[in-house]
């Protein structure tokens, strides 16, 4: 590991949240620094009494640390190699990597004890992404301590991180040399994942119960799959015995990657068709056409200043679908924006439904799986959040 380069100072009664294991710590609970940290350099954070509370990757901003460890010992090479091994024991313990699902998040930031690392694991390839500059300049020590715990399950890590940083690097692979398009199995559905080109780290894996959910309802129903981006739940709803299945997404990117899933799995035009549109403009155009409709957007609101804008967004976005969908009919509607709380978005649902004029029951609240966890101590990692919907 890097050595410790300085020791920030809490301001007396800030320790708190540290002492709770929440692992941030906010630029204004600092009453001093010894040193001159630089974004990316390990700190160590001491309370006003001079005890150790921990250490982490010092950033310039509102989240001045980011704590990795909570005790008075400092990193050493074994820190990475021991909480991704835990990772990837509660993955295999959970029963979220199995037979028929060889896809699925090895860490998940805050979750897993490693705030600012997301790994994403496709059928033998690892795909890391860094959200902190201390994350990026650890990259090699990751990729190492994956190669070291997963032994022979993973043949490829590429680092994907050109979009998540605002310092300049390079996408690239640490070790091997990936095949894309690559083919993924989950729930025993297949997918097409390109982790260099497509979003994030190439697919939303955060959905998979939810889709699997989906399809013990789609049987011998006709489904509507809006921002499809790459068909997931389409496909879920067709091998589940689905009548019919639109995909409507305005990338025309997504919906030739929608169209190679379909095919991937056996299916053809006429089972399923592929929108490039709008999808407030698609739904106008829909009444009582649907038996089952997903609302599944990106996220509205990526920052606190947007979430008026954003609610506005997601209240529309579900009025539209609660008029148009069948009566007797089930939306499965979600928000992936951090700053939206459960409350909130279910507020802004009831506004929907309200304005549709419909009898609207719950019959589900929706999260993200296993392999995307909360910690206790930091539930700002809890972001997903949907409902199912009964509309008469």
């Amino acid at each position: 590991m890097r050595k410790i380069t300085s020791t920030l100072f809490l301001k007396h009664g800030r320790e708190a949240s540290v002492k709770r294991f929440h692992p941030w710590v906010f630029s204004g609970a600092i009453e001093r620094v010894e040193g001159d940290p630089i974004d990316g350099d390990c700190v160590e954070v001491k309370d006003s009494q001079k005890h150790t509370l921990g250490f982490g990757h010092f950033q310039k901003g509102t989240i001045t640390v980011r704590l990795l460890s909570f005790t008075k010992d400092s990193f050493d090479e074994k820190l990475y190699a021991g909480k991704i091994l835990n990772a990837f024991n509660q993955r295999v313990f959970t029963k979220i990597i199995n037979d028929h699902t060889n896809c699925y998040r090895l860490i998940h930031g805050e979750g897993d004890g490693l705030p600012g690392l997301i790994v994403d694991v496709y059928n033998g390839v690892a795909v890391i992404q860094a959200h902190t500059v201390g994350m990026h300049l650890d990259r090699q020590l990751i990729a190492d301590a994956i190669k070291e715990t997963l032994f022979n399950s993973v043949h490829s890590i590429y680092y994907k991180s050109q979009n998540t940083l605002n310092t300049k690097t390079e996408n690239e692979y640490l070790l091997g040399m990936g095949v894309v398009p690559h083919v993924i199995t989950e729930h025993n559905n297949k997918f097409y994942v390109d982790w260099e080109e497509g979003q994030k780290t190439g697919f939303f894996l955060d959905q998979r119960e939810n889709r699997k959910l989906l399809g013990e309802m789609a049987k011998g129903a006709s489904v509507l799959n809006t921002f499809c981006y790459t068909g997931g739940f389409s496909v879920y709803a067709l091998n589940a015995g689905a009548t019919l299945v639109h995909s409507v997404d305005s990338s025309e990117k997504a919906i030739d990657l929608t169209r190679k899933n379909i095919e991937l799995n056996g299916f053809d035009a006429q089972q399923h068709e592929c929108f490039d549109m709008d999808t407030f403009d698609f739904l106008k155009e829909k009444k009582d056409k649907y038996d089952l409709i997903i609302l599944d957007p990106p996220a509205f609101a990526k920052h606190k200043d947007a979430k008026h804008q954003a609610m506005k967004g997601y209240q529309r976005l579900n009025a539209e679908a609660m008029r148009a969908i069948k009566p007797n009919g089930i939306i499965f509607t979600f928000s992936c924006s951090q700053v939206v709380d459960k409350q909130l978005f279910y507020d802004t649902v009831v506004s929907a439904a309200l304005q549709s004029g419909r009898d609207i029951k719950v019959l589900q609240h929706l999260g993200q799986p296993g392999d995307h966890p909360v910690s206790l101590y930091h539930p700002e990692g809890e972001y997903l959040k949907g409902l199912v919907l009964y509309v008469s």
